[in-house]
């Protein structure tokens, strides 16, 4: 368990560039404390002490902010950034190195009492405010986007982005040995490409029937900037 504390410490240094030293990450980062109680309830949970397994998750929560069913499966690196209203269900499962997000939510979709939340790969990187939801599975490098709702198996090396989840295959698939995955000015944005995708197609008709393009008021710039005329803002 040790070990695990030392490693979890560790992810926070490496993904954090606000992080100082272990000591500041220590005492000062309620993500790391929340999945340290974890370690300790989950222990309890293992041991047949489920009541007081229940009861330190509990005083975990209301410390952190950050609630996890001591039943549920953490792999080493860990790291719960800014943490607070984090939710992991009972049967959900976390591989190496994951990276969660304030907001963030394994959570189940029906009641039944066998599996019903997530399994997450190793090196996934899920973003702000992101549900995940039902027995599924989320392969190894892949990055679920902010506000994304996910409710089918993610396939690994995959971009998640929109509500209900998009899945996008990566143009250049990460290793396991590429730093992780946090830049979030590289998540495609299906709507805009698929309407800029569409306005083009529309130009191509025209001038194919009429020899040239009609002016259309409502259009992104080159640089995909909207003018705020043709909007009421």
């Amino acid at each position: 368990m040790l070990a695990a504390f030392r490693r979890d410490l560790q992810a926070a240094r490496d993904r954090d560039p606000a992080a100082r030293s272990s000591l500041e990450i220590a005492l000062c980062y309620p993500g790391v404390h929340a999945v340290w109680a974890h370690r300790i309830s989950h222990r309890l949970w293992e041991g047949g002490f489920t009541l007081p397994a229940r009861v330190c998750a509990a005083l975990a929560r209301v410390l952190t902010g950050v609630e996890i069913h001591p039943a549920a499966m953490l792999g080493p690196g860990l790291f719960i950034d800014h943490a607070t209203g984090v939710v992991i269900g009972e049967t959900a499962e976390i591989g190496t190195d994951v990276t969660l997000y304030q907001g963030v939510t394994l959570g189940g979709t029906n009641l039944d009492r066998g599996k019903r939340h997530p399994t997450v790969g190793d090196r996934v990187t899920i973003g702000a405010g992101a549900k995940v939801l039902g027995p599924i599975t989320i392969g190894n490098d892949s990055r679920i986007g902010a506000n994304a709702v996910v409710v089918k198996p993610v396939p690994p090396n995959s971009v998640v982005v929109g509500v209900p989840g998009q899945v996008i295959a990566r143009s250049r698939p990460r290793t396991a040995a590429a730093p992780p995955d946090l830049d979030d000015t590289l998540m495609p944005d299906l709507v805009g490409t698929g309407l800029q995708s569409l306005l083009r197609r529309v130009d191509q008709l025209e001038t194919a029937v009429n020899g040239h393009t009609a002016r259309r008021d409502v259009r992104p710039s080159e640089a995909g900037v909207w003018s705020g005329e043709d909007f009421s803002i």
